[in-house]
């Protein structure tokens, strides 16, 4: 998807009519408190527990969106995405949940569990080298040979709008938060997080966290236009994908600040969360807290709302 191609930017109705079609398929997510953790922070934090969601990540309210989306001569032809792993799984539950067929190109390298998740939801796996290139390419050629309709990962609407339902829920139970925090690769969480969060609470910061080894939409947000040159070094395996046109519109439309971690931190991060709240979740989910203890000035005396955006680890290559 090059920027003249980028689709209509998504606005809240369709967040509001995403809540409404995934409802009987996708989990309301607790919200969680820590004494301790706000303690650390200086902060009320409340955490939208991703992690239980379906599949083990905010992903499968985007997938699930786009394949309630399609008309039924759509679904018929099934889907087809790349995906390291939380998308590629969410999109094969998803689509198994309507039973259509999935394909996930897959790069080389990806977590193992998260590939024998997605095996076990029933897609068929499609190999290829961990370029973004190399990504697009399969997934157009796969597209072509089986019919299969694009989901893509994060520049999608119908996705972007279904990741904004977990802020949408977190802003509804938790009451007006003076600031929310979210992982950012791609950008599709962070953009539908940024228009729910917009539209309920327009007095609202929106921060989004990003690995100092990743941070392209960073620089993208300093240079005004996409950084599309960047090669990825972290330990978050789900925000190592460059931030897509659409997304960065909608950071630039809803004025998202992004703040970068270094991976140390967002480990140091990990494990609190397994100490303090119990709850097993990847890196690329803990980046958030990692944000707010690292931007302490930022967030201190206030409300704020921390998406942790999945918790599917490999267990056996835990980072400490």
């Amino acid at each position: 998807m090059t920027d003249s191609a980028t689709p209509e930017l998504p606005e809240f109705a369709s967040v509001e009519a995403a809540a409404a079609r995934i409802a009987p398929h996708a989990h309301r997510t607790p919200v969680l408190r820590s004494r301790s953790l706000d303690a650390l922070a200086g902060a009320e934090l409340h955490f939208k527990c991703e992690n239980l969601q379906r599949g083990g990540a905010f992903k499968f309210r985007g997938a699930c969106n786009a394949v309630w989306s399609l008309d039924a001569a759509e679904a018929a032809r099934g889907v087809v995405t790349h995906s390291s792993g939380n998308h590629g799984a969410a999109l094969a539950l998803a689509a198994r949940t309507r039973g259509i067929p999935a394909h996930v190109v897959v790069p080389d390298g990806a977590v193992r569990s998260k590939l024998a998740a997605i095996e076990a939801y029933g897609a068929i796996l499609h190999r290829c080298a961990p370029t973004m290139a190399a990504r697009e390419e399969t997934a157009a050629r796969v597209g072509a040979q089986t019919g299969a309709l694009l989901v893509h990962p994060f520049a999608d609407p119908r996705v972007i709008a279904g990741q904004g339902t977990a802020a949408l829920e977190l802003l509804r139970e938790a009451g007006p938060l003076d600031a929310l925090v979210a992982p950012i690769g791609g950008g599709g969480l962070i953009g539908g997080s940024a228009i729910a969060a917009r539209a309920l609470v327009p007095s609202i910061a929106v921060y989004a966290a990003e690995p100092e080894g990743a941070a392209d939409a960073c620089e993208s947000l300093r240079r005004g236009e996409r950084v599309t040159e960047l090669v990825p070094d972290t330990v978050c395996d789900g925000l190592r994908g460059l931030i897509g046109p659409i997304n960065f519109a909608l950071l630039r439309r809803h004025a998202v600040a992004v703040r970068t971690v270094a991976d140390r931190e967002t480990i140091a991060a990990m494990r609190l969360l397994l100490e303090r709240l119990k709850l097993v979740v990847e890196p690329s989910a803990a980046i958030a807290l990692a944000a707010v203890l690292r931007h302490r000035e930022l967030f201190a005396g206030r409300r704020v709302g921390v998406i942790l955006s999945g918790g599917n680890v490999d267990l056996d290559a835990l980072p400490w």
